[in-house]
């Protein structure tokens, strides 16, 4: 019986393959779909031969650590790949991995899709030759990235950004602060440490200290952390409200957010929460970084508008009082500076495409089933 194979390694991926998983349910019911995820791929229908979270590594001395396991995993799907069963492969980001995945469907005569492709254009330029050879057709999702692809051989499309698909259902302001039991008025701000255990250690008293700063500035401030599924943060350390999976309801009931670089910012312009962004690495892995990556700035929000919208804080400028300095006039309801983010992040938003991406995405991947 013919299915499709989808792998997600991190916990973004695992959301957007679930939107392709009901996407494909939709226009093939009898389809059958396999795949390494977690929870919410799993409720899409796809049969997990792995849980996503054993895979959630990132850096170079985190990547290290894992290797024995990747390799017994990557021997399992190569055993699938062979049964000639699978057709097509559909890969999610998580390039260390999945481009080596791709390697091996290319060689059995698997077609492979790529959706939400490596980042080449931040680095790894290397990997681009790789992608020609072994990607049968690419799915981006940010505007750049098609006409940068194609020429370098790689029949890539734009399909718009997946986080569009949620704007139809987004809360207002008033109903997500009542959904997550927050004041009705006053200022919120929103805290978003990361969706991995070394993001947490790195970011939390940070951020935490940079929210203590602003009670003492901002009055009637309240603070919520946003946790991602699975990740536990001692109370003891943060002692505000924790919201698990539910990002966007964090972002439409905040009045600012202070997020970890990622795909955390996209959500706040997707959202329309003016923010500031900060990321630490571990010591290794920033050094390596330094070398090779070669973009302006590290917010996809501040990428996608081609300037900085959204003020980046990294490595060691990671400091609350500047970070404090930063939020508060986004705090503060009627200041230009807030009202020149909403608009901003607008902009953002327009440059992402359209809703239906993942719908895009499984159509592909039934044109490569055929």
């Amino acid at each position: 019986m013919r299915e499709v194979l989808i792998v997600a390694g991190e916990v973004s991926g695992d959301l957007h393959a679930a939107g392709v998983a009901r996407a494909l349910h939709a226009l093939a019911p009898a389809l059958a779909m396999t795949g390494i995820g977690s929870t919410r791929m799993a409720a899409a229908g796809v049969e997990l031969l792995e849980r996503s979270e054993q895979l959630q590594v990132m850096g170079f001395m985190e990547a290290v650590r894992h290797l024995p396991s990747h390799w017994s995993l990557m021997r399992r799907l190569e055993a699938r790949l062979a049964t000639g069963t699978v057709r097509p492969l559909v890969l999610l980001d998580y390039p260390g991995f999945n481009l080596r995945l791709a390697e091996r469907a290319h060689r059995r005569g698997v077609p492979v899709l790529y959706y939400i492709t490596p980042q080449v254009w931040a680095w790894g330029a290397k990997r681009l030759e790789t992608m020609r050879r072994v990607i049968t057709k690419a799915a981006v999702i940010l505007p750049f990235e098609q006409p940068l692809l194609r020429a370098h051989g790689i029949d890539a499309t734009f399909v718009g950004h997946p986080l569009l698909d949620h704007v139809a259902q987004l809360p207002t302001m008033t109903e997500a602060r009542a959904q997550l039991g927050l004041p009705a008025e006053g200022p919120v701000l929103a805290l978003f440490p990361g969706s991995r255990a070394g993001e947490i250690a790195r970011h939390l008293d940070a951020f935490v200290a940079t929210a203590r700063l602003l009670h003492s500035r901002v009055p009637g401030l309240t603070v919520v952390v946003s946790v991602a599924p699975g990740i536990a943060i001692d109370r003891a350390r943060c002692p505000y409200v924790q919201v698990e999976a539910n990002s966007f309801a964090v972002l439409r009931a905040a009045t600012a957010s202070l997020c970890k670089s990622g795909t955390n910012t996209l959500e706040a312009a997707v959202a329309g929460c003016p923010h500031i962004l900060a990321y630490r690495a571990a010591a290794v892995s920033y050094a390596i970084a330094k070398r090779v990556v070669r973009v302006p700035h590290i917010g996809l929000v501040n990428l996608v508008a081609e300037r900085e919208l959204s003020h980046e804080f990294i490595q060691d400028a990671v400091v609350p009082a500047h970070m404090a300095d930063a939020l508060a006039p986004l705090l503060d309801a009627q200041s230009a500076e807030r009202v020149q983010a909403i608009a901003a992040l607008s902009e953002v938003r327009t440059r992402l495409g359209t809703p239906g991406a993942s719908t895009r995405v499984a159509t592909m991947a039934l044109e490569l089933a055929a």
